[in-house]
């Protein structure tokens, strides 16, 4: 047996000021792998993780595949000792509408116990927690850690199936931990088991050959922008639930989600139902759900008098894990062209998709999981959650690896707001999830070793 529960905290609180100094030097650094911005600006977050990871493992590179740079760490395995796969991302998604921060987006700030800036908790925080658990051992880590930080996971990570093949005999492990989700309250940890999969589309919609006076010719010939409008209706019934035939739906975990708890997390205004029917974890989390995320057309102060010829929008298909990318996007382009009003030309392309994933929540690593995270939350046990948002990287690991046992974890809390303005990182459970990390390594080692 290794270390005791009484001094891994004892050697997890004695790193956390310098994990915190290390992490807002990170958020500091906007590295952003979406086109349009500095591809510089991302290299130089990677070396800035490598340079960290240097402090605790002895072998550390950058290494790419055609896309943003990655981080890949090692220390190899004691005598029959496990190895663990630690994820993170330290690219972070663009900072959006800057009047609506409260704060710099890229200048962390502390305000009543959380710490406010992009990535401070998506995922720059899931960094840290691998390098406080990491910090803590120092040179007597009781398994072999490989530690891989991807550059462009919101972006997508194009590159990532081709790093992991071409570094898969570095990257082999028997436990891989993800640490790119989130728990489901504060005070309460969870594990992730299912997350939905992705598929985003264009419709293209057009009437006319070109645009034509409103006056002259509004009344029976109709405008490409109503046509769309009325097109997209038809992706919900009256209820609110998702009409595109052939998709899965499945039931999800026993939790209670209170309807006011979760609008009040999601900012729903007073007087505005939810949509849908079922439990709220069902539409969650195994559901399929479609969200309307842009429409091109003419900016409103520059619009003429004139009926528009075609119009665009980006059409968003979360499907329900079981489900299978290929045939949702089929179910949704046949729907949106047999539904298509008054015969308008209807064409629906791919942007691109992500699959989903159910993940197999048995065996000693999810025993030395359960373990560690109720020590670290004070006798709490982890709730198994599935989440909404997709992570397709998962169902890649899980191809890849398929004799490693797959843990989703993650830093953020109802309240991180990733991804939106005033994104931010709980502190008090931040170090909760540090310490679970750092018990995580010892009870997989008891666990899994020979």
């Amino acid at each position: 047996m290794g270390r005791s529960v009484a001094q891994v905290r004892a050697a997890v609180e004695a790193n956390l000021p310098g994990v915190r100094s290390d992490l807002e030097r990170l958020i500091r650094i906007p590295g952003i792998a979406f086109d349009g911005f500095d591809a510089e600006v991302v290299r130089r977050s990677a070396e800035a993780v490598a340079e960290l990871l240097r402090g605790v493992l002895p072998e550390v590179r950058i290494v790419e595949a055609g896309g943003h740079p990655a981080v890949i760490g090692r220390r190899p395995a004691p005598p029959g000792a496990p190895t663990v796969l630690l994820y993170a991302h330290h690219d972070v998604q663009p900072p959006g509408d800057r009047a609506a921060w409260l704060t710099d987006p890229f200048e962390p700030t502390e305000r009543d116990g959380r710490l406010f800036g992009r990535g401070a908790a998506d995922d720059k925080a899931g960094i840290m927690a691998h390098l406080a658990a990491l910090r803590a051992f120092g040179d007597d880590l009781p398994v072999g850690v490989v530690v891989f930080v991807e550059g462009e996971e919101e972006f997508g990570s194009a590159s990532l199936e081709a790093l992991l093949t071409r570094y898969r005999d570095d990257l082999v492990a028997d436990v891989i931990v993800i640490a790119d989700s989130a728990n489901w309250d504060i005070g309460v940890p969870a594990l992730t088991t299912s997350l939905r999969g992705l598929v985003n589309a264009f419709v293209d919609v057009q009437t006319l050959d070109h645009a034509v006076h409103s006056g002259a010719y509004g009344g029976p010939v109709p405008d490409a922008l109503t046509t769309l409008c009325r097109l997209l209706a038809t992706l919900h019934d009256d209820a609110g639930d998702v009409a595109v035939e052939g998709l899965v739906r499945r039931e999800a975990s026993p939790l209670d989600y209170p309807e006011q708890r979760f609008r009040a997390e999601a900012g729903l205004l007073d007087g505005t139902s939810l949509i849908g029917t079922g439990r709220i974890v069902d539409r969650l989390w195994t559901k399929p759900a479609i969200s309307i995320l842009g429409i091109d057309a003419p900016p409103t102060h520059e619009a003429p008098n004139a009926l528009v010829p075609k119009a665009r929008a980006k059409v968003s298909l979360r499907i329900a894990p079981g489900d299978d990318t290929k045939s949702a996007f089929r179910a949704l382009r046949a729907h949106l062209e047999r539904h298509a009003p008054w015969g308008a030309r209807v064409q629906v392309t791919l942007e691109h998709d992500g699959a989903p994933c159910v993940i197999d929540s048995t065996g000693p690593a999810f025993e030395a999981a359960r373990a560690a995270f109720a020590a670290a939350w004070d006798g709490t046990e982890p709730v198994e959650i599935g989440i909404g948002g997709s992570i397709p990287f998962i169902a890649t690991f899980q191809q890849l690896f398929p004799g490693a046992a797959i843990l989703v974890t993650g830093v953020e809390d109802p309240d991180s707001r990733a991804h939106g303005p005033n994104e931010s990182l709980h502190l008090g459970e931040f170090a909760r999830a540090c310490l679970a990390e750092a018990l995580l390594l010892q009870e997989i080692a008891d666990r899994l070793g020979k």
